[in-house]
């Protein structure tokens, strides 16, 4: 049975005077102010259905799931490490409303139920977040900043020699369950071990000759192992007509052996016939397949998604836009102030932006939108009466853009934004905006206490 909050709110012991306690309670009285969120939750946990007669066992309700995943996100927990602090922690528990007699939650029933908040329902409480500090006079979104960074997907060095290990390693692993778990009569040779082989002697090869030649032996067995893959799964398509969990694994083998024909072609490209292979072209990763190549300054090559924030004078994040790809960022600048507009129904008076968005028509497109004052981090060629009023005014905001710097620097290093640990593209994109959410809740309650 999934309820939007507890009818009676269960015994729990006072809070008391510590600083993360205070912050946790005034972060719990903004939730409870904003009490539609909670109905966004709902809808995921249940799934768009409207449930009419509340049946069943009790499970977590929509308030629980929702304060679980913030404290996972608050401070960088593990599944297995928000079961134990939430069933541990007297302040947790009170967090997270559940009562001195009642049971914490097992690791899988808070990996179901986190997992099931889409990035829409996120997207829809930060809104309704900065709504709700709109209201209370934190932040009217008069002077913002903007800039971009990185988040990397949870992947090892894209080699490869170990892509192609890593193709050869799970496809064996498909074909042998399709064989021991299923009974399917299907032919192949497992050749993990000498694929492991090779992988771990090209890291090592003393020279190009020797590493050439391990990559086609490689080669040779990844080519053999795809073909294995390719004849079990036309014979596995004749028995799982009836069959869902073979349906599955079907499907799964289709998937991993798609991106791993294409690791060999562009293993085969690059090493073999010496090819450039573009970025666009290329799998970084048979595990996170999403990933992008993202390089910045012509120096450092990340791989994971570039994403765009917007700041505000609070230091509250603003907006926050999740990019495929790796577009320039003077591609972004027309987009993020349009965002701007979105959501508070008017055009920022001034605007920060770091110096890669330098351009005069970006500056031409800010002037349009009756933007008073424009600065870039660098001119570019540009003219500073052109950007603002006055030199005062260019140096105050060109300080105030420098505040976005340590800002991401805090989601970084406090909410997990260097690296995402969730699975798949919707999952990163739900952890980027899990994690911002969080910041912003943990940011208006510092404000709120400052101020009584």
């Amino acid at each position: 049975m999934r309820e939007k909050q507890q009818k009676q709110m269960p015994l729990m012991e006072p809070a008391s005077s510590h600083p993360q306690e205070r912050e946790l309670e005034a972060i719990s009285a903004i939730i409870d102010s904003t009490p539609t969120i909670c109905e966004y939750v709902l809808q995921d946990l249940n799934k768009g259905r409207i449930i009419k007669r509340r049946t069943g066992a009790r499970g977590m309700s929509a308030d629980q799931v929702l304060r679980a995943a913030i404290v996972m996100r608050l401070y960088e927990f593990t599944y297995e490490q928000l079961a134990f602090h939430i069933s541990d922690s007297r302040c947790l528990r009170r967090f997270c409303r559940i009562g001195f007699a009642d049971k914490g939650f097992k690791k899988s029933a808070l990996n179901a139920n986190i997992k099931s908040i889409s990035e829409q329902t996120w997207k829809v409480i930060f809104r309704d977040l900065l709504d709700h500090a709109k209201q209370e006079n934190i932040e009217k979104g008069r002077k913002v900043r903007i800039d971009c960074t990185v988040v990397e997907s949870n992947i090892h060095k894209p080699f490869d020699s170990v892509q192609l290990f890593d193709s050869v390693r799970m496809l064996t692993r498909l074909l042998q369950k399709a064989r021991d778990h299923f009974g399917a009569k299907i032919i192949f040779s497992d050749h993990q071990r000498r694929a492991k082989r090779r992988m771990v002697g090209i890291q090592y090869a003393r020279g190009e000759k020797q590493r050439q030649r391990l990559y086609e032996d490689l080669l040779k067995v990844a080519r053999k192992t795809i073909g294995y893959a390719t004849r079990a799964e036309g014979f596995l398509e004749q028995l799982c007509s009836a069959d869902m969990r073979l349906l599955a694994l079907l499907f799964e083998i289709r998937h991993y052996l798609a991106l791993s024909e294409q690791v060999y072609d562009q293993t085969y490209r690059r090493v073999i016939q010496g090819e450039s292979v573009p970025a666009d072209q290329k799998v970084v990763s048979i595990f996170e397949e999403h990933t992008d190549i993202i390089i910045k300054d012509s120096r450092d090559t990340h791989y994971g998604h570039k994403i765009c924030l917007t700041g505000g004078a609070s230091n509250l994040i603003l907006d926050c836009m999740i990019l495929e790809g790796n577009p320039a960022d003077t591609e972004l600048v027309e987009q993020m102030l349009d965002r701007q507009q979105q959501i508070y129904g008017r055009y920022p008076l001034k605007v920060a932006l770091d110096g890669g968005f330098a351009s005069k028509d970006n500056l031409s497109k800010a002037k349009e939108r009756e933007i008073k004052d424009v600065c870039f981090a660098k001119k570019r060629g540009l003219k500073q009466e052109d950007m603002c009023r006055s030199e005062y005014v260019y140096k105050k905001l060109r300080r105030f853009r420098a505040g976005i710097e340590s800002g991401i620097s805090w989601l970084k290093r406090s909410f997990g934004l260097t690296r995402c640990t969730w699975k798949g593209f919707r999952s990163f994109k739900c952890y980027v905006l899990a994690s911002v959410v969080a910041a912003n809740l943990l940011t208006m309650a510092r404000k709120k206490l400052a101020t009584t």
